[in-house]
């Protein structure tokens, strides 16, 4: 009879446990989406990678979030970058301060988002996917590019 009382206490801690946690889960996952924020925010455009890696629109159904870099901009990319680099998340990357090619994935990949789902957007899909891989030849190109890129990504809304 001890054995039975000490089994059905130990379950009734797990289930404790496995409660408590759930709930804690629940409560992070709000806590995330409701969390408030400062008084002054900048508020970023809807063109911008970073506006595009925060999930806050769908994507256009000819560029899924899943699609690897190399697969959407062919095989020069392949060679640069990651061959299972995402979209999601070249456009959600934060290393290119320093990195200039990342800088270049990360506005390319906003700019191709962009021309599928902005009418106004100055470049179509087919013009972003060529001036990528033609400015992958060097940094001077990459940089010149992803400024370019960057400007008409700041300026679409």
């Amino acid at each position: 009879m001890a054995n039975f009382l000490m089994l059905i206490n130990r379950l009734a801690l797990l289930v404790l446990l496995v409660t408590y946690y759930c709930c804690l889960g629940d409560l992070t996952v709000y806590a995330q989406q409701f969390r408030p924020g400062f008084v002054y925010t900048r508020n970023r455009g809807r063109c911008t990678p970073q506006y595009w890696s925060s999930r806050r629109e769908s994507w256009p159904k000819m560029v899924p979030q899943m699609s690897t870099v190399s697969k959407v901009f062919g095989s020069r990319a392949y060679e640069r970058y990651r061959y299972d680099l995402t979209l999601l998340e070249a456009a959600g990357r934060n290393d290119d301060r320093d990195n200039i090619f990342a800088k270049l994935v990360k506005q390319s990949t906003a700019a191709l988002l962009n021309s599928y789902a902005r009418k106004n957007y100055p470049y179509s899909a087919w013009e972003v996917k060529t001036m990528l891989i033609q400015a992958l030849v060097s940094e001077k190109s990459a940089a010149v590019l992803a400024q370019r890129l960057s400007e008409a990504n700041e300026a679409c809304n």
